[in-house]
C-alpha cells in the first residue's frame, strides 16, 4: 500500500504548521520517501529530538509491518 506526497506533508503540516517541507520519493514506488523539514521550533531541540518529533507528527503511517510509509529518509533543519 502506497503512500502520497501530499499526505506525508499534511500529517507533517498539522505539528509543524509554519515549516518549509519538501517532500520527495526516491524510488518512483510511493515507499520510500525522503523528507526535508526546515521549522524554527527545532531550535530548542537535538537532532535527535526533531527527528523523533517529525516521526511522531506521521501518527503510526511507518509503524510495524503494516504501516502504510515504509522508508523516509528524513532531514531537519533550523532556519537561517
Amino acid at each position: 500500500m502506497a503512500i502520497e506526497a501530499q499526505e506525508i506533508e499534511n500529517l507533517i503540516r498539522a505539528t509543524f504548521p509554519n515549516a518549509q517541507i519538501a517532500i520527495s520519493d526516491l524510488a518512483g514506488d510511493g515507499n520510500h520517501w525522503a523528507a526535508e523539514v526546515t521549522d524554527e521550533s527545532f531550535r530548542a531541540l537535538n537532532r535527535v529530538q526533531q527527528q523523533r518529533a517529525v516521526y511522531a507528527s506521521l501518527k503510526g503511517k511507518m509503524d510495524g509491518p503494516n504501516g502504510v510509509l515504509h522508508a523516509l529518509a528524513l532531514t531537519t533543519k533550523i532556519p537561517k
